[in-house]
């Protein structure tokens, strides 16, 4: 007996709520079917009443026509606003070149606390982001977080097919290089990165940085701050790319990055040997030691003496 009585009060609450949201033509049906019945059986009423009623129900759909389109430009509305925010998405790349590059990257590092890199070899990171971004650490008395990926330099055929990787679109280039992409180079340009990030992670005590070394060969440059993500190519007359840290592109390169690490074998810095000032090549076997990455017996001092220099006096590449 209730289950009856519950079933018949939801035909109530629904027949009144189908009522109220079609309330203009029901009006407009019982108009008509209320004068409509009048002419039928009463033959006194006046010329005017049919015209009136007549009136009345096109009022009543007039009505019901508005309301209609209402709620269809609410819609429109609705739908207008979602495709601003689709193209918003489109557009959540800036293409950079020249000067507007190195102008994002500088204020990339003026302000953040966190650095990823993936690349080849570090060259440019070592050069100018890893200084500019200790040195900013250390004025506003901040901690840094760096995690640098590159070609493994104890890989042979990694580093070799870098190399290759990089000569085939030298002569792209504005300029050759007086040193032309080798299997050693590529070697000497890992490990002068790795010894870079021991000499300044001994001095600042609030720099947490982890090496990591991939055997892929990475074609783009990702440089990811707590602000944006710069994507760049070794050809400095290509456009490069630019995501706000507000766009869901941002977010995808974080998570890919991060797998990347994952994938990659993880240089343990927490032994590393001590560096001077300016390193020998004994500190520098000492260190690489230490860290579980042993220079190549083929290198000479020379070529250690080599990856000091790269190591703590590289030159940006792109500069003019």
């Amino acid at each position: 007996m209730t289950d009856g009585t519950g079933r018949a009060g939801r035909r109530v609450e629904n027949a009144v709520a189908w009522t109220i949201k079609n309330l203009d033509a029901v009006v407009a049906m019982g108009a008509a079917l209320v004068i409509g019945l009048m002419e039928i059986f009463d033959h006194h009423l006046g010329p005017g009443v049919g015209s009136g009623a007549t009136l009345l129900v096109l009022g009543a759909l007039v009505y019901g026509n508005l309301a209609e389109r209402r709620h269809r430009m609410a819609d429109i509305r609705e739908a207008t606003l979602g495709a601003q925010r689709a193209i918003e998405d489109l557009v959540m790349v800036k293409s950079l070149s020249g000067d507007d590059l190195e102008r994002a990257l500088d204020r990339a590092r003026q302000t953040t606390q966190g650095w990823v890199f993936k690349g080849g070899t570090g060259t440019y990171l070592r050069a100018v982001t890893l200084p500019v971004c200790v040195q900013q650490a250390r004025i506003h008395r901040r901690p840094l977080s760096m995690k640098i990926d590159i070609v493994n330099p104890a890989d042979e055929r990694a580093c070799a097919a870098y190399a290759r990787f990089r000569q085939t679109f030298a002569h792209r280039l504005e300029f050759l290089p007086p040193d032309p992409w080798s299997v050693d180079r590529a070697r000497k340009e890992s490990f002068a990165t790795v010894l870079a990030v021991c000499w300044y992670r001994q001095r600042l005590d609030t720099l947490e940085a982890g090496v990591y070394l991939s055997s892929g060969v990475p074609t783009l440059r990702f440089d990811l701050s707590d602000s944006c993500l710069i994507i760049t190519q070794d050809d400095p007359r290509r456009a490069n790319l630019l995501v706000e840290r507000d766009r869901p592109l941002y977010d995808y390169y974080v998570t890919e990055l991060h797998q990347s690490r994952e994938q990659a074998a993880t240089v343990d810095l927490r032994n590393a040997e001590p560096l001077s000032e300016e390193p020998t090549v004994d500190e520098a076997h000492r260190l690489f030691e230490s860290i579980g990455l042993p220079l190549p017996t083929a290198f000479s001092d020379r070529d250690v003496g080599e990856i000091i220099d790269k190591a703590l006096h590289a030159e940006n590449p792109y500069r003019r």
